[in-house]
């Protein structure tokens, strides 16, 4: 175990308490699946067929399995070398250079989560409520807001309590999350049909800028359903053994992820015939496209239970990540980089409640938005700060601090990274133009705004040169 949680927590952190360390590996792993499981693949199939109008959209979600699996290797060395809480924000912020660029990239880092974090989580609260839509036919958009707006109140319920008790929970969530889908890959398997699975349309593969294009869309949705793989990290301030957990967590969870996602979208196209939900933004149906499936196989009870189960799944998926996301600004305020209060313990339960409550609103009011839009939007402007920033970072940490204590190390580096960045940049340049200027324009709007905060405050790189020595 290493002590950089020591390091960085430093300054404010010396007079609280430490964290509690109630997470092993279980947890941690229940903690990753369930979050990247959750609503997603359930909900974004459609969305997936759509991009590239027929089942070819799969190579899409085999070049996401590929990313998040060198990705995941970077997370695993960055996490064991550093486990403390914030995962990115602290990753960055050491590797860059703590008075330099660091600040510069930890402030970057932290602006866009502001957005994008919420965001991932108000895809699952709406991911949710369309899946309520099965049980509760004739919901109104209005109406689907507020079952939304209801799931995130109850998940701040929920988390508002002391981690070892939030680590039980998450493995009862987890228990959850694979009975609903072991229950779709076992009656997909029972009743699979290739005709119907591999019905590709003429000239599905022919190579073209328009299918070019389509592979990056598939690809990011197939990133988004993968997103969640290194969730441990943000709370590594509360996990047992960080060098040997967090590693294990990471890849454990990638690999039986992999193996569920592949399972349940051969499943579901192999009994619904693609084309009933293609495209996606003309057919109701693809809201709830697992509950059809159910319903065209066991009739409309079974499919209403069944989709009582994928409700349980998505608010694993949301509870997970509203718990990880929390510690990203608490860890930020303690050194100074954020608003002093989001560094508040609980007095009694030892757990940054006000981190915790802010994040659950602004998540709560993301809801207003289509799931498109937020899954296009969370992930384009995570990319260039964080994933691509981190990148970078381990190979800057590997060459300025080699006597680092490193417990796990990128297999085979520096190919994984390579391939890491170039799968990051495949996916923001065939992003739409529009979703690509907004998120250039986060990154300008924090950018301007750091130089207006480190001017103000007289820091780098406006800090005054120390005076010369006689």
């Amino acid at each position: 175990m290493l002590v950089m949680v020591m390091v960085m927590h430093s300054g404010s952190q010396s007079d609280s308490p430490p964290l509690i360390r109630g997470i092993g590996l279980w947890s941690a792993t229940a903690l990753n699946m369930i979050d990247m499981i959750g609503v997603g693949p359930f909900i974004t199939i459609p969305l997936l067929m759509t991009a590239l109008g027929g089942p070819q959209a799969m190579v899409g979600w085999v070049i996401a399995l590929l990313i998040a699996i060198f990705d995941g290797m970077i997370w695993s060395e960055l996490g064991a070398m550093m486990p403390g809480s914030g995962g990115s924000y602290l990753y960055l912020r050491e590797a860059f250079g703590r008075e330099s660029f660091g600040r510069l990239m930890a402030f970057l880092f932290i602006w866009q989560f502001i957005l994008s974090g919420p965001l991932e989580i108000a895809s699952g609260y709406i991911g949710f409520a369309k899946y309520a839509g099965y049980v509760w036919r004739g919901l109104t958009p209005a109406g689907t807001v507020l079952v939304a707006v209801a799931v995130g109140v109850v998940n701040i319920v929920l988390l508002y309590r002391r981690i070892d008790s939030i680590g039980r929970l998450t493995v009862a969530l987890w228990v959850g999350t694979l009975l609903t889908t072991l229950a779709v890959i076992l009656t997909g398997a029972l009743h699979f049909d290739p005709k119907v699975a591999f019905d590709f349309p003429p000239h599905a593969f022919d190579f073209s800028i328009g299918f070019l294009f389509g592979l990056g869309a598939a690809s990011r949705i197939g990133v988004y359903d993968y997103l969640g793989y290194y969730d441990v990290c943000y709370i590594a301030d509360e996990v047992k053994e960080p060098g040997r957990v967090i590693p294990r967590s990471i890849i454990i969870s990638v690999l039986c992820v992999a193996v569920i996602y592949f399972a349940i979208n051969l499943s579901i196209i192999g009994v619904v015939p693609w084309r009933d939900f293609v495209p996606a933004d003309l057919r109701p149906d693809s809201d709830f496209v697992v509950a059809i499936f159910m319903e065209r196989i066991y009739g409309r009870t079974a499919a209403t239970l069944f989709t009582a189960m994928v409700l349980w799944t998505a608010f694993g998926s949301v509870f997970a990540l509203l718990l990880g996301y929390s510690r990203i600004p608490y860890a930020a305020a303690l050194d100074g980089y954020f608003f002093k209060v989001f560094g508040r313990l609980h007095p009694s339960k030892r757990f940054p409640h006000v981190s915790l409550v802010v994040i659950g609103l602004i998540s709560i009011l993301c809801c207003l938005f289509s799931l498109g839009m937020v899954i296009d939007a969370l992930i384009t402007t995570r990319i260039l700060v964080q994933f691509v920033g981190q990148v970078f970072a381990v190979i800057l940490l590997i060459r300025r601090e080699p006597e680092r204590p490193r417990p796990y190390r990128v297999w085979l580096y520096p190919l994984p990274n390579l391939l890491a960045l170039v799968g990051w940049v495949f996916i923001f340049a065939t992003t739409d133009w529009q979703v690509i200027l907004f998120g250039l324009g986060t990154l300008a709007a924090g950018l301007i705004f750091f130089l207006i905060w480190s001017r103000r405050t007289r820091r780098w790189p406006f800090a005054e040169a120390a005076p010369a020595a006689d």
